[in-house]
């Protein structure tokens, strides 16, 4: 049984005999003496072989083959203060491989530059390296948080079914075919939210699960078609004590897991509030650089691409960078139109504020009345920049709100190690799906709204808004929630607004619709992204990064080669037939 951990070893255990386990890192043979970097979990420790036997085996080591060693702690000579055992080395007695290793598909090094494509087919060599290997290991610490506050704060752990009904009210499902029941389908959980609502009518109060769930969709460095999510839910709340919760359950992840303080209670900004000025429902704060609305500026505008955007559902914005135009060459500004046009803009207008004048871009096209309530509404200084978008506003703030995160990250505006949180709420119950040509929830369907917009579900559904809150930190969606329909006439209410027959009810909702009428509490609750919370603090931007065993970009698994065919017997078992349209 291996007992000791490399990297626990210090000049105070000098003199002491130790048995030690792990792979070899490194190997550095100086002809009579050999030098060997061992590698656990933990870390690594220089083992030292001299003449004889010892150093025979230990000249003949492959990198990465598996020994059990022997020795005796010395002190080193030549310290390295790089290493936490930079102080000791181990004098060995004896050694034994317990496995050799093949020769390496790719360098077993922290800041390897092996394709990724290569890290995933080999992940076990991969999880090896202390980037990946650190990861998880603070996914398991932030696990291990959540698990004692919530037990603390008088939670149950419950699991939910993964062989569900299909209910396709938001992104596609995974299908699971019955063989028992040929012809018929189970479908993967895209959350447990039924099953948690589910527990609060049994009488559950406060429950929680650390929940995997499945959606087949398209995938960015942020999603995977599988991820895991920190599920809970409560009886007797309103939205304040849910965010309150949560927030307190955030702060001591971070302060176990990074030392980080965070300042409670968090920022609260409404929906509408985080568009207007951020262009996003998940704004990054790390830095300033607010979009500002200039359309009544531009009210008698002889520019044509503003006269364009006067029309009520549409905008015209801008956002200033201060005091850096100098840095935006006429080569920049074109990158960056191209950047802004792939959200749908037709171009990006842009002015100089140098010496009190404006100058290039569509300066010549201002008039001074125009050019003065600029400089007086937007405090404008000395070497400002401003870039406009003028569209739809549902265009206009998406496009404005991309190019002021990509502004912040090329200009250094983002601190590293500064964490911003805040809640968004008050989102809308609904938006319009021009695929559907129809209003589709825009949380899930048993988000209840706004006590004051009940009656608009079925007259205003486009100034309807909900008890929905999401927690943003540095511009990601963290975790998102929102206090349920508990009455069943509203819940009739909101799958009216949804357009959805009695038959559709009945065939995807019926059974929870039933529960309703048994005495269900108010409740409300979260779920917060096990994966992109730990990418966050793991302080990567690729969501593979933090999972032991992900998926490509395109769903399959490089390593076990899946997904993958399955044999005419599988098939004909299940009552199958597979017809592949090229």
């Amino acid at each position: 049984m291996k007992e000791i951990k490399n990297n626990s070893l210090r000049l105070s255990d000098v003199s002491r005999n130790v048995t030690l386990y792990g792979w070899v890192a490194k190997k550095r043979d100086l002809g009579g003496v050999c030098f060997i970097d061992l590698r656990d979990r933990s870390g690594i420790v220089q083992l030292v072989a001299r003449d004889g036997e010892v150093y025979d085996v230990a000249s003949g080591l492959k990198s990465e083959s598996v020994l059990k060693v022997s020795g005796i702690v010395m002190e080193r000579e030549s310290k390295n203060p790089n290493m936490e055992t930079g102080d000791i080395e181990v004098e060995l007695s004896s050694i034994e491989v317990l496995n050799s290793s093949s020769d390496l598909p790719f360098e077993i090094t922290d800041d390897t530059t092996a394709l990724e494509d290569t890290r995933l087919k080999y992940r076990y060599l991969d999880i090896r390296r202390n980037p990946i290997k650190n990861n998880l290991i603070i996914r398991h610490k932030i696990m291990m948080a959540v698990r004692k506050f919530l037990d603390q704060e008088d939670f149950v752990e419950v699991e939910t079914p993964v062989l569900c009904k299909s209910t396709p009210e938001g992104a596609r499902d995974y299908l699971v075919p019955s063989r028992v029941n040929k012809g018929k389908f189970y479908a993967l959980p895209q959350s447990p939210q039924i099953f948690k609502q589910l527990l609060m009518v049994g009488g559950m109060e406060r429950y929680f699960q650390i929940a995997k769930c499945f959606r087949d969709e398209d995938l960015r460095s942020d999603r995977q078609p599988e991820f895991t999510q920190v599920d809970l839910e409560m009886s007797f709340v309103d939205a304040e004590d849910v965010m309150s919760l949560t927030e307190k359950l955030i702060a001591s992840i971070f302060k176990e897991v990074k030392g980080i303080d965070i300042a409670l209670p968090l920022r609260r900004m409404k929906y509408d509030d985080a568009i207007r000025f951020y262009g996003s429902d998940k704004p990054d704060l790390r830095f300033d650089m607010k979009i500002h609305d200039v359309h009544d500026i531009f009210q008698t505008s002889d520019f044509g691409v503003f006269q364009n955007a006067l029309g009520e559902d549409s905008s015209i914005v801008c956002i200033k960078v201060d005091g850096k135009s100098e840095e935006f060459s006429r080569k920049k500004i074109d990158f960056l139109t191209e950047y802004v046009k792939t959200y749908k803009v037709k171009g990006l207008p842009y002015v100089k504020y140098e010496g009190g004048e404006f100058t290039s871009g569509i300066s010549k096209f201002l008039s001074d009345k125009e050019k003065q309530c600029l400089v007086e509404e937007l405090s404008l200084k000395d070497k400002d920049i401003l870039f406009f978008g003028a569209d739809k506003k549902n265009i206009v703030y998406t496009a404005i709100g991309a190019l002021r995160l990509k502004l912040g990250k090329d200009l250094g505006l983002i601190q590293k190690d500064d964490y911003q949180l805040l809640w968004v709420i008050d989102f809308p119950s609904f938006e319009w799906s021009e695929e559907e040509g129809r209003y589709l929830a825009c949380h899930h369907p048993f988000t209840a709204p706004l006590d004051s917009d009940i009656d608009k579900l079925l007259t205003d559904k486009a100034h309807c808004y909900s008890k929905a809150y999401d927690i943003v930190i540095n511009g990601y969606e963290a975790g998102g929630g929102s206090i349920r329909i508990h009455d069943e006439k509203v819940q009739e209410k909101m799958f009216q607004a949804l357009e959805l027959s009695r038959e559709d009810i009945e065939e995807k909702f019926g059974f929870f619709v039933e529960a309703l009428k048994y005495g269900t509490p108010p409740h409300g609750g979260l779920a917060l992204g096990l994966d992109r919370l730990t990418m966050l603090l793991t302080g990567t931007d690729n969501i593979r990064d933090v999972i032991a065993f992900p998926k490509t970009t395109s769903a399959s698994d490089l390593m076990s080669e899946c997904p993958n065919t399955v044999s005419r017997s599988q098939l004909e078992e299940l009552a199958l037939n597979i017809s592949v349209k090229e």
